[in-house]
């Protein structure tokens, strides 16, 4: 079993100057497993594999939801539950429960699982103290986490795994990372980075938009720059994942990590798309492509032929009308966009974000922030919003941010663990 702990001095000085920094301590690489024909094994896999030596003589919590599953999708939970060789004693679910029951915004409280009997402490809107008291009351020693993200910042999931991380500390708690593939690859960061002052859930500290990380990067990334005080980390790498690959090339079962992310589809045009939960059209949500289709009423042909005009890299836009079945413009027909990716490899989803943004004020005039400036929040900065609004193309809008870019990948490239 190859573990990671993360045990070095905070290098949060150099990720706001941009420094090159030098290499820290990473799990060792290993060779790929091929059981049942996987060609990814995931952390949780691996940890099973191993007769869970990791958490041998420990009253073990775990984060988790819908995703996470093994190869042959039976649920972690169920299956440590019946292990002998692991004292599961609680479960801690995020937004939308650890079952999946809720939709955006939501969870499922605290119960007592009914398969299991094991108490479900609700983490969703905790943090600090208050979710370090929820740890403490549970009884557990060692917290896991083992929730399949979607690639991006304002994906509530990974600021589940820093708040977790944040509380366990807080309460004198082990911390185990069970890792899972970065869907849309780990290629790159792409798009703008958090600036602190408008830090919220859906984005606590400043990374990238697109951060090209798996959860366990993430978390020796928040642990050695961002925590005040670190936790005692372990994680548990994938054998077989590499950076380039879609989550097709994994072998790996897909789940919806929440109701508005049914397939990798999605995953891979939502760091982009997502951005139109900040504006007065529909992002999809009430369709069966969230995230894919994009409109209003009033829209016509013209924005479809102005988003094509761009000559975006690896994506085109089909002309489109629906109508949504609850969120924005529930039960009317509206007009606006497909998204299709040709060539997701050419495809910069935080690009084409930003050019569907500025062709979609250019070509229909009822387009409107959301009141509230949702949309500073999701980019990280007044920046993306003042730009656009005052005129500036998609190059000018992508190119504000390269400085700030350059700075966090330099920063991140240290927490890698996977060619």
């Amino acid at each position: 079993m190859n573990l990671s702990s993360l045990s070095r001095p905070s290098r949060r000085s150099l990720l706001a100057a941009g420094g090159a920094l030098g290499v820290g301590a990473v799990t060792a690489p290993s060779a790929a497993a091929h059981e049942g024909g996987k060609r990814v094994r995931t952390g949780f896999d691996r940890l099973a594999g191993d007769g869970y030596r990791a958490l041998a003589g420990q009253r073990v919590g775990v984060v988790t939801n819908p995703t996470g599953i093994t190869a042959d999708v039976r649920h972690i939970v169920d299956v440590m539950h019946a292990d002998d060789r692991v004292d599961l004693v609680a479960v801690f679910g995020p937004e939308h429960g650890f079952r999946g029951t809720a939709q955006a915004g939501g969870s499922e409280g605290r119960y007592d699982d009914p398969a299991t009997g094991l108490p479900v402490y609700d983490t969703y809107l905790k943090s600090g103290q208050p979710l370090a008291d929820v740890f403490t009351a549970s009884g557990v020693d060692t917290v896991v986490f083992d929730i399949q993200d979607a690639g991006a910042r304002f994906y509530t999931y990974i600021w589940t795994l820093y708040d977790c991380m944040v509380a366990a500390e807080l309460a004198g708690k082990r911390f185990v990372v069970l890792d899972r593939p970065n869907p849309v690859t780990g290629r790159a960061a792409l798009g703008p980075v958090l600036d602190r002052a408008f830090a919220t859930f859906v984005g606590r500290e400043p990374i990238a938009q697109a951060h090209g990380m798996t959860v366990a990067e993430l978390a020796l990334l928040f642990n050695g720059e961002f925590l005040a005080r670190p936790v005692a980390l372990e994680t548990v790498r994938m054998s077989g994942w590499k950076r380039s690959d879609f989550f097709d090339a994994t072998g790996l079962p897909w789940v919806p990590p929440s109701p508005n992310m049914p397939t990798p589809d999605t995953a891979l045009v939502y760091p982009g798309t997502c951005l139109f939960e900040g504006t007065n059209l529909s992002e999809g949500r009430g369709t069966t492509r969230p995230f894919e289709l994009l409109g209003a009423e009033g829209i016509d042909r013209r924005w479809a032929e102005a988003a094509n005009a761009l000559g975006l890299p690896g994506v085109r836009f089909r002309e489109a009308y629906f109508a949504p079945t609850f969120s924005k413009f529930q039960g009317k027909t509206v007009g606006g966009v497909q998204v299709q990716v040709h060539d997701r490899v050419a495809f910069d989803p935080v690009r084409t974000g930003i050019g569907l943004l500025v062709s979609a004020k250019r070509a229909w005039s009822g387009f409107s922030w959301r009141p509230d400036n949702w949309i500073d929040k999701l980019t990280g900065s007044t920046r993306v919003r003042t730009l656009i609004d005052a005129g500036a193309d998609t190059d000018e809008v992508v190119g504000a941010w390269g400085a700030d870019l350059a700075a966090f990948r330099a920063v991140r490239r240290e927490y890698l663990l996977y060619r």
